[in-house]
């Protein structure tokens, strides 16, 4: 199994202020919009996902970096080890773009989004 980091995930109350930020003080630049949501910043390499909070989802959400996001290659074994560790699956979302997807609560009231690598 191996791992590789997919995005950081901010949200934010507003995604084109945030993203601004990044790309003013630290010379990011805009990616794409994220339709309804906000918008992707490529910060040297790293994604950013700056949204607003996302009412399709249910898990608890917060303003701030509230996610780590990880590409996994085998997501069943992955996720089940993770179960048998004692790991909480916070949410199991509905197939999207083929891949399968979870949050997972990490340390100190941060989580760990999963994602099946295609």
């Amino acid at each position: 199994m191996s791992f590789a980091i997919n995005h950081v995930h901010i949200k934010t109350k507003d995604p084109v202020a945030t993203a601004k930020y990044y790309v003013d003080n630290f010379g990011a630049r805009i990616k794409q919009e994220i339709p309804g949501r906000g918008l992707q910043v490529d910060l040297h390499g790293l994604q950013l996902n700056i949204t607003t909070l996302i009412a399709a989802q249910n898990h608890e959400q917060h303003y701030g970096i509230e996610h780590l996001a990880l590409n996994v290659d085998d997501y069943p074994g992955t996720l089940a080890r993770l179960k048998a560790n004692g790991v909480e699956v916070l949410e199991e979302l509905p197939p999207n773009n083929g891949r399968r997807v979870c949050f997972l609560a990490a340390t100190d009231g941060s989580q760990i989004e999963l994602i099946e690598k295609v």
